[in-house]
């Protein structure tokens, strides 16, 4: 944000343009934009959050799982899905908090080190998901290209150092957000208009962030596309499997990231030409923004049903452990019932003879008896001898 002198505490600046002018508040040392229209988006974020919050957690809880019995088979994609399962699972948690923030006409009461675990968690999980996806396509690529000159080499241990590797960059990167003032104005990370710090990293986000992934996206599945097609090894239904894989995983990144990054990039040049009037242009591109920013969430959902449940090996296991399951709920429930039974058996044995002690209680012995009749006969005056 552009930093001035600081006057009083609120200073409304209007600066007259050619054809427009700026209208924004002064408060603290920062310049806030006026009127942005938060109303016009905001059903859209609560609805678009609320659908991939209730389909992407159950969602991504189960591709968690699943890829667990392909990392046992030394699986190295499955170490890439898993983590970025984890990755979505992570995000989507934060969810209800921006649904919160929204519903409340995008004011952040939840104190700004919470702001700031969510911001860091959103900007990680865009750019780590994004990494991913280049390491699936690149294992693909090298698995198929180099086929024997990989054979032994893609394991898990070197996709685990990979993985922790690219979250510990990612991390580092974006590790600044914990020492910035992120609440402007009751807004967490809605800085508006930008400053040239924030300008600057959009530029890089934009090239580091979406163009070289991109670039390696497009060259690996092509390459991918290619070999088979030419292989006389692959079969038919294998080939169509690969090309509408690698067609998805275009699609999807497309899809939830070019958006966000080429509006990111739209603001950040309109700042560089328009310093001292920019929250006019912020105002008409706030909602596209925003609805960019919606299709970005969507691939907490695109990301399991892509890459997991395409997947044939993951759906054997996937019945395989629905079947097991099943034999261990049958198992359970024969051992409950026959638990059940026994403890009836053991219920009704312990009340018979509960009844059958009182009733021995109740009945004297024989030897009581014959006591008894020779006490009587000894008190009786007229029984003889």
């Amino acid at each position: 944000m552009g930093k001035r002198p600081k006057n009083t505490s609120w200073e409304k600046k209007i600066v007259m343009g050619d054809h427009a002018s700026c209208d924004t508040f002064e408060k603290d040392n920062y310049t806030i934009c006026l009127g942005i229209p938060y109303e016009d988006s905001k059903t859209l974020v609560i609805v678009v959050y609320s659908i991939v919050f209730a389909i992407g957690l159950p969602a991504n809880c189960l591709t968690s799982v699943l890829t667990l019995a392909q990392i046992r088979r030394n699986n190295a994609i499955a170490i890439y899905i898993f983590s970025l399962s984890l990755c979505d699972l992570m995000y989507l948690s934060t969810l209800p908090l921006w649904i919160i923030y929204v519903q409340q006409d995008h004011n952040w009461n939840m104190g700004e080190q919470v702001c700031k675990l969510t911001g860091f968690i959103f900007f990680c999980n865009i750019y780590i998901s994004i990494l991913l996806l280049c390491c699936i396509s690149l294992d693909r690529y090298v698995a198929l290209v180099y086929a024997l000159e990989s054979r032994g080499r893609r394991g898990r241990k070197k996709a685990i150092i990979i993985v922790c590797f690219l979250v510990a960059a990612v991390a580092v990167i974006h590790s600044p957000v914990f020492h910035m003032n992120s609440i402007h104005n009751n807004n967490c990370f809605e800085t508006l208009p930008l400053d040239k710090t924030l300008a600057s990293f959009s530029f890089a986000r934009f090239l580091l962030g979406f163009v070289i992934p991109f670039t390696i996206l497009i060259f690996t599945n092509y390459k991918i596309f290619q070999r088979t097609k030419t292989s006389d090894s692959v079969t038919s239904h294998q080939k169509a499997k690969v090309k509408y894989l690698a067609i998805a995983i275009i699609v999807i990144f497309l899809m939830c990231f070019a958006p966000y990054h080429v509006v990111l990039l739209i603001r950040a040049i309109y700042f560089m030409f328009h310093q001292d009037c920019s929250c006019p242009f912020e105002k008409r591109i706030y909602s596209v923004f925003t609805a960019f920013l919606c299709l970005s969430t969507a691939n907490g959902i695109a990301d399991p049903i892509i890459y997991v449940l395409t997947s044939e090996n993951v759906r054997k296991d996937f019945y395989r452990g629905l079947r097991r399951w099943k034999s261990n709920s049958s198992r359970l429930n024969s051992s409950i019932n026959h638990k059940t039974d026994s403890s009836k058996l053991k219920m009704q044995k312990e009340s018979q003879e509960g009844v059958l002690g009182e009733e021995n209680k109740e009945m004297p012995s024989s030897s009581q008896v014959q006591e008894t009749i020779c006490i009587h006969n000894s008190k009786d005056p007229e029984g003889g001898s």
